[in-house]
């Protein structure tokens, strides 16, 4: 494990993702600023994919970095692929089904891929900004650099508790402007980084059994964004997808084993 790579990999994911979010940032601070790109949130999230190709560039041959451009668009196999796609959906259906039994009526579906922060994107266009810019704009860098770096030392359990240490230490600036992440208490906060905790653990488990496929792991993070961000018109519908993804999460850690989360052996993916 190159701790040198490591570190450089976090401090670029850090500084290239807060400076681009440093405009919606900085006035908590009094500074004023105004957004000098369109869609200025989700460029930020692409600070961990550029830090991954960065730190691999210094680091490695440049075969390393073509191996990394290629599992962007890695489909085979294609079963974890196609699980990437639905398992959001199935997650979003079962929150529905415990919503009839819980609250006596269905959530609203009929704004499902749509948003009232950006009016102007189609479902498609709403799903493919969150699949380039958070799919893939921190997938290549967390799970495509990070992980099977920290694997090579540690458990795939315990490299995936570091990692969410970090990955949740990147969002800290959100926590100054995004509405969802300011209007958190301390019990929210506690929940939110159980709900990442868990939440890496199905990544880690998506990326060893497809054999380090960052499309499918792009795919799942961008579809799964786009069922959080949906306005069901039901307020408990995020806590009950929540709580079936930590369902979830826990049941393949007992059933996969803490020490791989995915089919062994693992595989030389630098």
């Amino acid at each position: 494990m190159n701790i040198r790579a490591l570190t450089t990999f976090f401090l670029l994911a850090y500084g290239i993702s807060w400076f681009l979010w440093s405009p919606l940032w900085l006035p908590y601070f009094g500074v004023k600023a105004e957004p000098f790109l369109p869609y200025q949130h989700g460029f930020g999230g692409l600070g961990p994919m550029l830090a991954a190709f960065i730190t691999t560039a210094v680091y490695s041959e440049k075969k390393s970095v073509s191996l990394l451009w290629s599992r962007m668009f890695q489909w085979k196999p294609l079963v974890w692929t196609v699980i990437a796609i639905l398992l959001p959906l199935v997650y979003a259906g079962l929150g529905a089904l415990i919503a009839r039994f819980s609250d006596g009526v269905l959530p609203d579906f009929s704004n499902m891929g749509s948003s009232s922060e950006f009016p102007e994107l189609s479902v498609s266009g709403f799903l493919l900004y969150n699949i380039v810019f958070f799919g893939y704009g921190e997938e290549v860098g967390w799970r495509g650099f990070a992980l099977p770096r920290l694997q090579e030392k540690y458990s795939a359990l315990t490299a995936t508790l570091i990692l969410t240490v970090f990955w949740a230490l990147w969002h800290l600036p959100l926590f100054l402007y995004r509405p969802g992440y300011v209007s958190m208490d301390m019990a929210g906060v506690v929940g939110w980084f159980f709900s990442m905790l868990t939440g890496a653990i199905l990544f880690t488990w998506l990326f060893n059994s497809s054999r380090g496929s960052l499309l499918a792991c792009a795919l799942f993070h961008g579809i799964t964004d786009v069922i959080f961000l949906c306005d069901y018109n039901n307020e408990y519908m995020m806590q009950y997808i929540g709580m079936i993804i930590t369902c979830w999460g826990i049941a393949v850690l007992l059933i996969r084993g803490w020490r791989e989360l995915g089919p062994p052996p693992r595989l030389n993916l630098f």
